[in-house]
């Protein structure tokens, strides 16, 4: 029995490890930190030889980058829910999104911070580089629909679109490090209040 079992969880493990590595990178991270972070680590946490993460990722670095590319592809998710239970209206649709921004930002601190802040993942690695990419391409979609533009080199579009991005990240940074004078009155709204406050925030990014 006792080698049956073992046997399971190799193969368990073995059809399964990136995901599993994944998995426990991301506890590790949020638990740890940036900076202790190590393969070791994830390898313990997983349940799995210390050598085990050589399989899928060359080192620390490959593991953090794919962590960080599965982080943009929720992170869009995260704006695309918000957006699904929001009016259909542009100016909801703008606003679901920041909402959503900020969701994930205080929900996943660690990993918003590897994604936007750390200069361990590779960014020019080909797959956090298209998910990065389809981030922005997000964004900048949110707000040429909000001001009715399709012209891809409008300047004011350009600065809408930074403005916007600007505002909603320190707002999301603020909060994480519980900074913004608004944090504990936020803490004791209710949710449509709380998302009412912050959407207006939100709105004056770009001039309403």
């Amino acid at each position: 029995m006792a080698n049956t079992e073992a046997e399971n969880k190799k193969t368990y493990h073995h059809g399964d490890l990136r995901a599993e590595l994944l998995r426990a990178a991301e506890e590790v991270l949020s638990e740890d930190g940036i900076e202790a972070f190590s393969l070791r680590a994830v390898a313990k946490r997983a349940g799995v030889s210390h050598g085990a993460p050589a399989h899928h990722f060359a080192d620390v670095r490959g593991l953090l980058t794919a962590l960080a590319a599965i982080g943009y592809e929720r992170f869009v998710e995260t704006q695309i829910d918000r957006q699904r239970r929001a009016a259909p209206d542009a100016k909801s649709q703008l606003t679901a999104s920041g909402l959503g921004y900020i969701d994930f930002a205080l929900e996943n601190s660690a990993l918003f911070r590897l994604m936007f802040s750390s200069q361990k993942p590779d960014k020019a690695e080909q797959t956090l580089e298209a998910a990065a990419n389809s981030a922005f391409s997000k964004l900048e979609s949110d707000i040429r629909s909000y001001r009715s533009s399709s012209d891809l080199h409008d300047s004011t579009l350009t600065k809408d679109v930074t403005s916007a991005w600007a505002m909603v990240h320190g707002l999301a940074e603020l909060m994480i490090a519980g900074r913004s004078p608004l944090t504990a009155a936020l803490d004791q709204m209710t949710q449509p209040d709380r998302d009412a406050t912050l959407s207006d925030i939100i709105l004056r990014a770009v001039g309403d």
